[in-house]
């Protein structure tokens, strides 16, 4: 390929590949950057020609990135980011956070927790800024950070690369979480044989074994499992109207059982203890807007009560 004189280049035409990417969609990310889908094809044809790659290929969900396009993104989101950081240290000293958005990875069962949280706080201090929640769990996370899928992440732990910034505000356990109606009214506990006498709805991504399963196995039992999900947000539907019990973090029981008239039991078993931490790339607090949402984020993390 020849060299390329940047003054020949239109900088906006990266804009849209950013949002191609993270979209999947030309017609989604025409309407996210107000253009029409007709301008938005024509800038991925000069796109395409520019790096000499299709850099979005069509399938049956979308547009889906090619390699060159993947091995671009992180410098092309990165230079982006750059730009909006100079307009926002203008800008953010006048809590001018329209058109923001900051990305959030963090698995379910704290999004049920401490999203709702977040949501208020952010729209409270930081007004116009969307706030972007992913999925993401201490197996991927660090990978999600350093490929720029996420500013920030909330997980029980996953931060050990030396490229990341972490901070621990506590540990959490686990608790039990069923319909009451299973229940004689003034039953407030299991015993370890009740507990392994019920049915049982499993959270796990593979479906088949989960933490429980294996503290039971070092003593000896086993559970029955009705069906499994991938979801804590399901738990709710699923155990409603059934004698079924469901194990979970107690950040999440806590929330769902409030939410949805279920009750929370302490669990039986004695389970691990895991961590909460937040952690982000060193790089990323350069921008005010992340820097204003991991302050806020860091409050509502140090005060809520993990026990």
């Amino acid at each position: 390929m020849n060299e390329i004189d940047i003054a020949g280049v239109d900088l906006n035409l990266f804009k849209v590949f950013e949002a191609l990417f993270q979209e999947g969609s030309a017609s989604r990310a025409a309407v996210r950057l107000d253009l029409t889908q007709s301008a938005v094809s024509a800038a991925l044809g000069r796109l395409r020609t520019l790096f000499a790659d299709p850099l979005f290929v069509r399938t049956g969900r979308g547009l889906s990135p090619t390699l060159r396009a993947s091995d671009l993104f992180p410098v092309v989101k990165e230079a982006l980011d750059k730009c909006r950081q100079s307009l926002d240290l203008v800008a953010a000293q006048f809590s001018n956070f329209g058109g923001r958005s900051v990305v959030i990875g963090l698995s379910d069962d704290f999004e049920i927790s401490v999203g709702p949280q977040l949501v208020t706080a952010v729209d409270q201090h930081a007004p116009g800024l969307r706030l972007i929640f992913r999925q993401t769990h201490s197996r991927v996370v660090a990978d999600m950070l350093m490929a720029r899928e996420c500013d920030l992440a909330i997980t029980s732990g996953g931060f050990s690369s030396h490229a990341l910034s972490r901070e621990a505000f506590g540990e959490g356990g686990y608790a039990c979480v069923i319909d009451p109606e299973g229940l004689p009214q003034e039953q407030s506990s299991f015993s370890v044989e009740e507990f392994v006498a019920r049915k049982h709805i499993l959270v796990s991504s593979g479906g088949f074994v989960g933490l429980v399963d294996e503290t039971l196995s070092a003593m000896k039992l086993k559970r029955q499992v009705l069906t499994s999900t991938t979801h804590f947000s399901a738990l709710p539907f699923l155990l409603k109207g059934t004698s079924a019990i469901a194990t979970l973090p107690r950040h999440a029981a806590r929330a769902i059982a409030k939410g949805h008239q279920l009750k929370m039991m302490p669990c039986p078993i004695q389970m691990p203890r895991y961590p909460v931490e937040l952690g982000w790339r060193a790089d990323c607090l350069r921008d005010p807007v992340v820097l204003k949402v991991k302050s806020i984020t860091t409050d509502i993390l140090r005060n809520y009560a993990w026990q």
